[in-house]
């Protein structure tokens, strides 16, 4: 293990942009699959990952909502998302702000109780065990009808208190933020942060940035890197202490690369930008590496690696006092170091 990769284990760290659904390892899918008569289209853990060849984002999202038929029941979404716990507390992550897609399940039908339930019962016990805490984003699917997305936040009524935000995924094709403006306004009214996806280098993505900050009023934006395009939207960006979420390494699939030196110009101008792994099961990299994906191709020094690592629990939508004990924890162990 090098410098970078010992300063980077040590650190405590928070994740704020992972789907937790794209944890699904070839090995647990073919495990839920046997557990549930699923045939999947593979004969080896092998031959499944030689599929995982993305060209962009449309081409993941294919094998993405193909796993998931493997998820049927309660059982199947805490071992999801215990298998997702036992792998991050290897890399010292501490807490997590997870998304959750629940139209990609109750359009199978699978209800909504099984899919958070299964989810809930997990982060108990990743708390428990391994002293990771965690809180639920549920994501709407903006490549469905603005009906699915209000029916669906109305489902989550029953469950309020176990979700903190809500978010908006999957294809951005002809989907923009604006879309959803009234859903998002409904959500905001009903006491949820709000964060949305503006995926890297799509059409548009400038001005679907303007509308996440100036229609929908966002708390966060994740990935976001198509905003460095427009000195404005930084300084907006930077004046509301926007959040931004970038994937390093699913970036390298679906673009023409990881935006490391992006990520060094965002921190260059004083943006809270973080590091997360988005969908590490198919992007093969958890927290640790990505953060060392970053650090190895914009060449940052120790101290902006552990800005990147302190802008999450910043932006992180825990309380001020938490937030605090989190980043003291930093402190000590770069004060040990």
């Amino acid at each position: 293990m090098n410098a970078i990769e010992e300063l980077v284990n040590s650190l405590p760290k928070a994740e704020l942009h992972l789907h937790i659904e794209g944890t699904l390892e070839p090995g647990l899918k073919f495990e839920l699959a046997a557990r549930n008569n699923v045939d999947l289209p593979y004969d080896s853990v092998d031959q499944m990952r030689a599929a995982y060849d993305f060209a962009d984002l449309p081409s993941f999202l294919v094998q993405y909502y193909e796993g998931m038929t493997v998820l049927l029941t309660q059982d199947d979404f805490y071992d999801l998302a215990m298998a997702y716990f036992r792998r991050i507390a290897a890399q010292n992550v501490v807490y997590v702000e997870m998304f959750f897609d629940p139209q990609a399940h109750t359009t199978r039908g699978v209800d909504f109780g099984t899919v958070i339930s299964g989810i809930r019962r997990a982060q108990h016990d990743a708390e428990e065990q391994f002293s990771i805490r965690s809180q639920l984003i549920m994501c709407f699917l903006r490549d469905l009808a603005t009906e699915s997305a209000a029916e669906t936040l109305n489902q989550a009524s029953e469950y309020r208190d176990w979700i903190v935000g809500v978010g908006l995924d999957s294809d951005e094709r002809d989907n923009p933020p604006i879309k959803f403006q009234q859903v998002f306004i409904d959500a905001r009214s009903q006491g949820y942060k709000l964060t949305m996806h503006c995926d890297v280098d799509q059409d548009d993505s400038v001005v679907h940035l303007w509308q996440c900050v100036s229609d929908i009023g966002v708390d966060r934006i994740d990935h976001g890197v198509n905003a460095l395009e427009d000195d404005q939207l930084v300084a907006e960006i930077t004046r509301r202490g926007l959040g931004l979420t970038v994937c390093p390494i699913s970036n390298g699939y679906v673009t023409d690369g990881t935006k490391s030196t992006e990520i060094k110009t965002m921190l260059d101008k004083g943006m809270l930008v973080t590091v997360n792994s988005d969908d590490p099961a198919y992007f093969p990299g958890y927290m640790t590496e990505n953060l060392v994906t970053a650090q190895r191709e914009a060449n940052l020094s120790n101290d902006e690696v552990v800005r990147l690592v302190r802008n999450a629990f910043t932006v992180s939508w825990l309380s001020d006092a938490d937030k605090q004990s989190y980043l003291s924890r930093v402190d000590e162990v770069v004060g040990a170091l």
